[in-house]
């Protein structure tokens, strides 16, 4: 029995260290790949979805949306294929029979790029960067919607943002971050202009009761003079309120900017 004791007790031990690790492991399957969208299966395609995959990448693992500005992300662009370990295609028309007379190579695919981790955190230390390891806080997005003589604060029950919430969550995707979205009943009485006047503490506050670690507040209006959208967007990190902002774009760009924004303040890269 004192045999049995201590067995049991190691096999205790070792599910309790697989449980204490568990979060960091669950954040990693996904984070050292990257997907574009190609045209056929061919080399040269396949070359420029190696650059796309690259940028993504190095942006992901790190949270730092301004690396792909950098003078030296030239050189490595034209090496792109060299970092990676294995690649795969999904044929986006899949099932749909071949309707013109071109054959297959002009139809659009998912190019999936897989990483060694040791390659990528490599080059980002080249870059003077570094990976952003662990999951990613979940944030809530309070957000109003402006255009014309419509407006509204997009919340999870707003019919009118059905579109506006499905491409947040496609911009979050990339980046492994996860949004929500507040019920109408916890915004905590703010209205539209109340909303966009409160506080970031508040906000963060009000972040947490939906489920939330932090709050993304912001506000997106059409332009006609712009031809698009301004959207404007803050998030508190370590004491200090970020702003930023994009003018005259689509809203999936608009919230890409956002979630671009909320990754690099939240990975500590600094202002968007």
């Amino acid at each position: 029995m004192p045999g049995f004791s201590r067995l049991a007790a190691m096999v205790i031990g070792m599910i309790a260290i697989c449980f204490v690790c568990r979060p960091v492991i669950a954040a990693t399957p996904e984070l050292y790949q990257a997907q574009t969208i190609v045209t056929g299966t061919g080399d040269v395609n396949r070359q420029i979805g190696f650059k796309d995959c690259l940028d993504k990448v190095l942006v992901k693992v790190s949270g730092d949306q301004r690396l792909t500005q950098k003078t030296q992300m030239l050189a490595l662009r034209e090496k792109a294929a060299d970092f990676v370990q294995s690649f795969r295609y999904r044929d986006r028309l899949e099932g749909i029979p071949i309707h013109d007379e071109q054959g297959t190579h002009d139809r659009p695919h998912d190019l999936t790029c897989l990483y060694k981790p040791a390659v990528v955190d490599k080059l980002l230390a080249q870059l003077g960067s570094r990976p952003w390891p662990g999951e990613r806080p979940p944030i809530a997005v309070f957000m109003t919607a402006e255009q014309g003589a419509r407006h509204f604060v997009l919340t999870q029950d707003e019919q009118r943002g059905n579109a506006m919430r499905e491409s947040f969550a496609n911009a979050a995707g990339p980046l492994l971050m996860r949004v929500t979205f507040p019920k109408a009943g916890q915004l905590g009485g703010l209205d539209e202009k109340a909303l966009s006047e409160a506080d970031m503490a508040r906000l963060d506050k009000l972040a947490k009761k939906a489920g939330a670690a932090r709050a993304l507040a912001g506000s997106i209006v059409w332009s006609d003079k712009e031809l698009g959208w301004i959207a404007d967007w803050r998030l508190a990190d370590r004491g200090k309120t970020y702003r930023w902002q994009a003018r005259g774009v689509s809203f999936d760009e608009a919230f890409r900017v956002a979630m671009r924004g909320a990754a690099q303040i939240l990975s500590g890269h600094g202002q968007p």
